[in-house]
């Protein structure tokens, strides 16, 4: 096998969302309460704002292109930015250019697990905004070119049984992914472990929807608020975020009750899971005054039951790949945030690939297969193999610019197209 022909599936990337999200979705007595997308012209500052409060989308979540000496955590317009991080056409022509076929998009104002829309008081006026933002991501930003997007809706964290509701309405849109927070009760909701979410549980399963569960969808200790952390560890850290809340839900009692739910942890790593379940196989097996009862399944069995990690670079987990699982391994491109490897992603994962000595089955699995299976996606309904390969997708986008510019040259060319930001 060649690089070239590889079939790559992003399971996780990010919207920077567009000022229209609202705009043909929320119902009109909510539509002059729905969040907007502010440009505050004395400072040069873009965010969203509603009565709930104010969300920023920092340079750092948006960089692809951009010179590294402009990256940071000051907020940003969409006008500085490549148009693939919020125009969904121009995100298809850079999905073309790194040779991905299909991406699965998480939100970036609404928060990881949506816990910006969980944060106003009226309840009502929250769900429908979360409604209204689920219908733009599936009837626009996915449906906007078939077979090119995976559906993610996101859930309503603040309501079991609101958000077992909301997996019935998305499933029936054809849905197969909603998004949760890997500690809810950090927000002040209820627990995984006291049965509260079994509604959304239930739901997950009739409907075959996965639960997603991204890093930084809670509010677990930030090491960046405190004193003398240096950036380097608070960028460092959130990846194993995704230990504790795997941990949590392989102990989770209603994971016996719901055999078929299906959990995927993103943008958490692989390289922790081996020591992780020798950890759970040890506490199982030595610590027996515990009671521990996993319906009968070892912590591994359970593990291969119900979780699917997501990587973006992680050639330690591919070498210990037998260990965790070859079908429990998908792969992610996360653009175009800062860790993310546009436009060099088969180049750098196929480098991987090669020093792990991973075979075409296994390649096939990890860059693809995996991800369709857990997402109930087609990846060739709409073309052909052949047509799908990082080879023949790049084919077609020899055109695309994938010089590094500054933000001033975007911003130029943003104004030189749609006029100056309002």
């Amino acid at each position: 096998m060649k690089m070239e022909e590889m079939v790559l599936i992003s399971a996780d990337d990010h919207i920077i969302e567009p000022p229209n999200v609202f705009e043909n979705h929320i119902p009109e007595r909510w539509a002059s309460r729905a969040p907007r997308l502010h440009f505050d012209a004395s400072t040069g500052m873009q965010n969203w704002v509603w009565e709930a409060g104010a969300a920023i989308t920092p340079f750092i979540c948006a960089v692809v292109t951009l010179p590294p000496d402009e990256w940071g955590y000051d907020p940003s317009t969409l006008a500085e930015m490549r148009p693939g991080c919020w125009d969904s056409t121009q995100r298809v022509r850079d999905m073309d250019a790194n040779g991905i076929l299909a991406s699965m998009c998480f939100p970036s104002f609404a928060g990881m697990g949506g816990q910006f829309l969980a944060e106003c008081d009226d309840r009502e006026l929250a769900y429908a905004c979360l409604q209204a933002y689920n219908d733009w991501h599936i009837d626009e930003w996915a449906a906007s070119h078939p077979g090119r997007f995976i559906p993610l809706a996101i859930s309503p964290i603040w309501d079991p049984e609101l958000a077992a509701k909301e997996v019935h309405r998305i499933a029936r849109k054809g849905v197969t992914a909603i998004t949760f927070s890997e500690a809810p009760e950090s927000f002040g909701y209820p627990s995984i472990h006291t049965g509260a979410w079994d509604p959304l549980f239930a739901a997950c399963c009739d409907e075959e929807v996965t639960l997603v569960i991204h890093i930084a969808s809670s509010k677990t200790l930030n090491p960046a608020e405190q004193p003398h952390v240096p950036v380097e560890v608070s960028s460092t850290l959130p990846c194993w975020n995704g230990l504790a809340g795997a941990a949590n839900l392989l102990w989770c009692k209603s994971l016996l009750k719901y055999p078929d739910l299906k959990i995927m942890l993103s943008e958490s790593g692989t390289s922790w899971i081996p020591g992780f379940l020798d950890r759970m196989e040890r506490q199982f097996q030595v610590q027996k005054w515990v009671g521990s009862d996993l319906g009968g399944l070892t912590p591994t069995e359970m593990w291969q039951r119900h979780f699917m990690a997501c990587f973006i670079c992680d050639p330690s987990g591919l070498l210990l790949r037998d260990r965790i699982g070859t079908d429990h391994i998908a792969y992610e491109v996360d653009y175009p945030h800062s860790d993310c490897t546009f436009p060099g992603s088969p180049e750098e994962l196929w480098e991987h690939f090669e020093l792990a000595g991973c075979d075409r089955t296994e390649i096939d699995k990890i860059t693809h297969g995996n991800a369709a299976r857990f997402l109930r996606f087609d990846p060739f309904a709409q073309r052909t193999r052949e047509e799908s390969t990082v080879g023949a997708l790049r084919r077609n986008a020899t055109d695309v610019d994938l010089r590094t510019r500054s933000k001033a040259d975007y911003k130029k060319s943003y104004e030189e197209e749609y006029g100056p930001i309002a």
